[in-house]
């Protein structure tokens, strides 16, 4: 159903179906707006009350700014929440997670069962000396051993650190070093279109300069052709686990301990290690997951992301979790072995909830109609959204092939740093292709000037958010300087580096960012972190680089890039640094162009302009260049 009437861009607005916008639902979301305004601590204290705590809190919120405490003194351990109390309230034979392979291979946990497997890993964890406060590195594929290896640090009070499995060694490296991991736990290989993609050599090439490492489990898949053990710091995760308890008491937890730690590329210098609390993650992951995307008990939820990212954290493991859901997992890409495998399995599996990323609505476009309408899609009934902003014509797609005109599309905001959904159009609200929504309620969200003053409708301006919420990242692991960046850049406010507009309706639409991170495919990637690879060529003297428009990734990387005396330009030296960099990052972060250049714009302080490369790139104004040095 649809009401066209004009805002700023034009766009139109999509009531969903009447049997989803119904009075009940509407008056639902009025409700917890207006309580979380009247009082905010009596609204978070309500969401809380409905987590078990093992000593209650004695306070909601403690404010000092930049620093807030919340359900101060309350004990609780997430993994009891996630699986202790299903399995002792009714859910015990539950599925708690559905994994497919790319190679069709399914295995399926029940609460019980996955409690169990967790518990297992937690006691082979101790065994080898892990325990509360320790780190470890989680560096595996999408399987659910994974998930389990997540679960089970949380459940001894390890802090985990979970790298993308397409991180390349250097990546790799610097993260296990930062968060000075005492164990890192790997897979023997991935499986990509139909390709083993080795994981294990990835890790040994990454622990050689990392002293912090005591051990290193290896779960290894392939059982035909075992990879070697060595034996001097390597153990095998099934010999690991075989003789261990099935019972592992939870470790009890200060609301203000550290749950994970989670690398994000930083627009200047190294990642910064995002650390996120037991507590307050534990409350605002279950919130979102239940309010935002609308879990059920009989739902069968897939979020597509990975969980070396923050939505594969929050949205496929923790919130879903929480909330006792069902959740569905694959290895699988998007189009392979053709551009039907996900529609087939949301047939097969019956999906009624999914959560995925513009890139890949994006990438379905291109094949056409034809394959999602080969497959039965009448068990979905939400549809969301994660990544970058969804934008109109992926929308409409999006909204008309897949929902049939009927579904809600919830086009979520939030960052690594938020930990859970902020700005949104909630399931029953009207749908304005383009905007993502407005702030849900526990949210206060604005766009301002540089002096924190709100902007009029229809200007752009920072996005910021005024009030703290409880799963806000609780520290920038050992750098507190930049942690209070966050709250200094624009008065008191959370600056989170995006540009945003706010239309009269008080939808925010997302316009892009306001600093040097690129996001491809859904992946922040860090402008310094490229430049950092490309310079390590021998051949490379400097480089920057800068995301450029993509219809379908949102984004791809171009670097600039001047050699060293003595090295001519060509194709071979050009994919010589390219590989320099997915040796040192991944595919993820590789260019899709390189440039040769002689020189780089920058300021008189020796600061590459980067938003003069991307103007002349695009062909639009630069703006200031006051600052240029020449």
């Amino acid at each position: 159903m649809v009401e066209e009437h004009t805002v700023m861009t034009g766009t139109r607005t999509y009531l969903p179906d009447p049997s989803i916008r119904d009075q009940a639902t509407m008056q639902e979301i009025e409700t917890r707006h207006r309580e979380f305004r009247d009082d905010p601590g009596a609204f978070w204290d309500r969401v809380a009350g409905e987590l078990e705590w093992s000593r209650p809190y004695a306070k909601v919120r403690e404010w000092n700014h930049p620093h807030a405490r919340w359900f101060i003194d309350g004990r609780t351990n997430i993994t009891r929440n996630c699986l202790d109390r299903h399995v002792n309230n009714g859910r015990r034979n539950k599925v708690a997670l559905i994994w497919k392979g790319e190679d069709d291979e399914e295995r399926v946990f029940t609460y019980r069962q996955l409690a169990r497997e967790v518990c297992r890993l937690a006691n082979g964890l101790k065994s080898l000396g892990v325990g509360k406060g320790d780190r470890v590195c989680i560096y595996m594929p999408v399987v659910p051993e994974q998930v389990i290896s997540m679960l089970a640090c949380a459940r001894i009070g390890a802090i985990h650190t979970v790298v993308f499995g397409g991180f390349g060694a250097g990546a790799l490296n610097h993260r296990i070093v930062s968060a000075g991991a005492k164990v890192v736990i790997t897979a023997d290989m991935t499986l990509r279109r139909g390709k083993r993609i080795p994981l294990k050599s990835v890790v040994e090439e990454a622990v050689v300069e990392a002293p912090s490492v005591e051990h290193v489990i290896v779960l290894r898949r392939d059982l035909e052709q075992p990879v070697e053990i060595h034996a001097e710091i390597e153990v095998d995760y099934y010999g690991l686990i075989g003789g261990m308890a099935r019972d592992c008491t939870a470790e009890e937890m200060d609301s203000a301990d550290p749950l994970f730690i989670l690398f994000t590329s930083g627009t200047t210098g190294a990642p910064k290690g995002i650390v996120h609390s037991c507590g307050g993650y534990m409350v605002g992951a279950y919130y979102t997951t239940k309010n935002v995307l609308d879990l059920k008990e009989n739902d069968v939820y897939w979020c597509t992301a990975d969980p070396g990212w923050i939505t594969g954290h929050t949205y496929v493991v923790y919130g879903p979790l929480l909330a006792g859901g069902t959740v569905f997992l694959t290895e699988a890409t998007p189009d392979f072995p053709d551009p039907g495998g996900w529609w087939r399995m949301v047939q097969e599996f019956g999906v009624t909830i999914l959560y995925t990323a513009p890139t890949a609505i994006r990438m379905f476009m291109r094949f056409g109609d034809d394959w999602p309408n080969r497959c039965d899609l009448s068990s979905l009934r939400v549809l969301a959204s994660v990544g970058e902003p969804l934008n109109p014509e992926a929308f409409e797609w999006f909204y008309r092939l897949i929902g049939k005109e009927k579904l809600p599309v919830v086009d979520t905001w939030w960052q690594t740093e938020t930990g859970m959904h902020m700005i949104t159009t909630l399931v029953g609200e009207p749908m304005k292709p383009g905007f993502a929504g407005k702030p849900i309620p526990g949210v206060v969200a604005d766009v301002v000037d540089k002096a924190g003053n709100s902007v009029p409708p229809g200007t752009a301006g920072a996005l910021v958010i005024r009030e703290p919420w409880p799963s806000m990242m609780c520290g920038v692991y050992q750098n507190e300087e930049r942690y209070r960046q966050y709250w200094s850049t624009i008065g008191t406010c959370y600056t989170a580096g995006d540009m945003a507009v706010k239309d009269k309706d008080g939808y925010f639409m997302i316009i892009g960012r306001s600093d040097d991170l690129i996001i491809v495919a859904g992946h922040n990637i860090g402008t310094a972190e490229v430049e950092s690879a490309l310079t390590s060529h021998k051949a490379v003297a400097e480089a920057a680089v800068i995301g450029k428009p993509d219809p379908v990734k949102a984004n791809i990387i171009k670097a600039f890039v001047i050699l060293r005396q003595g090295n001519v330009p060509g194709e071979k030296l050009k994919n010589e640094i390219l590989h320099q960099v997915r040796m040192n990052l991944g595919p993820v972060a590789m260019p899709s162009e390189i440039e040769f250049v002689d020189s780089l714009p920058k300021t008189r302080s020796g600061k590459i302009m980067r938003r003069l490369l991307k103007a002349k790139e695009m062909g639009i104004d630069p703006g200031d260049i006051s600052t240029l040095e020449d």
